[in-house]
């Protein structure tokens, strides 16, 4: 019998962007044996992040609340997305996503297989914040 890990939100550190934040909820880093990602990530109102490929891993997007827009392929057209929507992204495959309202865009990331998720924190942008530090949003005058 496998002994169950639960892990909340405060527990983890915040990747924080300047387009959004993330916190990985389930990674191979964080949890033997395990074989995907997890995360929630926060895309911010009027922002997104640039298209980019995960040469090896599968995602999926669920979208928690919020709306925006998705790409999925190279020079594909952007579609909406709102809650209850769910993408997939195949591997080596170029796609954005962008919160196209004032409020947060909220979504589920599953990568498999997980463990690439840790080439985001040598992004120049990128901050790690320590479990149960807030990151604060500023606005740009």
């Amino acid at each position: 019998m496998s002994e169950y890990v639960g892990r909340r939100p405060d527990e983890v550190p915040t990747r924080v962007f300047d387009w959004g934040t993330i916190k990985w909820l389930v990674t191979p880093h964080l949890d033997k044996g395990a074989g995907l990602t997890t995360g929630e990530v926060i895309v911010y109102p009027g922002q997104g992040h640039a298209p980019h490929v995960h040469p090896n891993e599968e995602e999926v997007i669920y979208v928690i609340s919020g709306e925006g827009t998705q790409t999925v392929g190279d020079g594909a057209d952007p579609f909406p997305i709102k809650a209850g929507d769910a993408v997939y992204i195949p591997a080596n495959t170029v796609h954005s996503t962008y919160n196209t309202t004032w409020s947060p865009l909220r979504l589920i990331v599953v990568y498999t297989p997980g463990g690439a998720e840790t080439g985001l924190d040598g992004l120049p942008d990128a901050r790690i914040l320590e479990p149960g530090v807030q990151p604060s949003w500023k606005q740009d005058r």
